[in-house]
């Protein structure tokens, strides 16, 4: 009998919907199997639909890793599995602060050990940087990373400007406005074949062969967007300038903040208006010049299951 521990968090709902997609095939092989869910329970949720001004006061923490308080975990942390697989959710191009909180616990340090770990994320197409993170995590934490699979947006980079912070805002998906803009999140075709990963993964517990960086390959399982990368590095970058400043002005919900977001917001704005754009522009630019460095982080990202 193969031990998969399953660990999520999911605000909005989206992420818990691809989650039990992919593991459908490990929960019907009761006789191979034996499937564990842990779902992290802060001990102050963050709401959803977010108010407006709790939306933005939480990215100074998520991007400085400033955890929140777990309620317990409930399952023995000397317990062994054979896969454990994360599902989270991208929060300012961070890993959702639910899941980092989880990754300083004892527990994370001894189920994670010299154990093989999927990852999956279910956001917008921005999601390199968060990703990155949780590589560096799971380094740390001496686990074996064997597989990613990140589902992104149907609305696109464009589209999902406007439609997931409103999603996120209001509690509503869309679309919106006729059309004019689209509906937001993963699309329901692509949460529905997600299973395809779980089966692979029921496939090779089942054969007894090692798990490894193979896990996930061939499936298609995330596409770096290569125009993206400068961008992302541009915004996390500036996501730390502000970041360290808002800490500075106090704590969450102080009046100092709350001016100061003001102009968070706007910069924010700005930036994802001229710097996505100028990622897209610098591509067709440059990128005849730098297809080898292109096609050299594409596979880098998209490592351990590739593109």
């Amino acid at each position: 009998m193969k031990k998969v521990l399953l660990i999520q968090y999911s605000q909005t709902g989206q992420l818990s919907k691809v989650l039990a997609q992919i593991t459908a095939p490990l929960a019907e092989a009761k006789d191979q199997v034996d499937l564990r869910v842990l779902t992290l329970k802060p001990k102050q949720d963050f709401p959803f639909p977010w108010p407006v001004f709790r939306f933005f006061d939480t990215f100074p923490e998520t991007v400085y890793g400033d955890t929140p308080e777990l309620e317990p975990l409930g399952l023995d942390p000397a317990e062994r599995f054979d896969l454990v697989i994360l599902g989270y959710q991208a929060w300012f191009l961070s890993p959702c602060l639910p899941m980092q909180a989880f990754l300083k616990t004892e527990a994370a340090a001894q189920w994670l050990k010299d154990t093989p770990v999927a990852t999956v994320v279910a956001c917008r197409d921005m999601w390199l940087k968060a990703q990155e993170i949780m590589k560096e995590r799971l380094a740390a934490l001496g686990a074996r990373h064997v597989g990613h699979a990140a589902l992104v947006d149907e609305a696109g980079t464009v589209g999902s400007f406007l439609a997931t912070p409103l999603w996120m805002l209001t509690g509503k998906p869309g679309p919106r406005l006729g059309g004019l803009i689209p509906r937001a999140g993963v699309a329901p075709e692509k949460i529905a074949a997600s299973r395809r990963f779980g089966e692979r993964m029921l496939t090779v517990l089942a054969s007894g062969a090692a798990i490894d960086e193979t896990l996930l390959r061939g499936l298609g399982a995330v596409e770096v967007n290569t125009a993206l990368i400068s961008s992302e590095n541009a915004i996390r970058r500036g996501f730390r300038v502000w970041g360290g400043l808002l800490r500075a002005l106090g704590p969450q919900g102080h009046w100092r903040r709350q001016v100061a977001l003001v102009f968070y917001v706007a910069w924010l704005v700005l930036a994802i208006v001229f710097l996505v754009p100028l990622g897209y522009l610098l591509r067709k630019v440059l990128g005849p010049l730098q297809r080898r460095k292109l096609a050299a982080l594409k596979d880098y990202y998209a490592a351990p299951s590739g593109s």
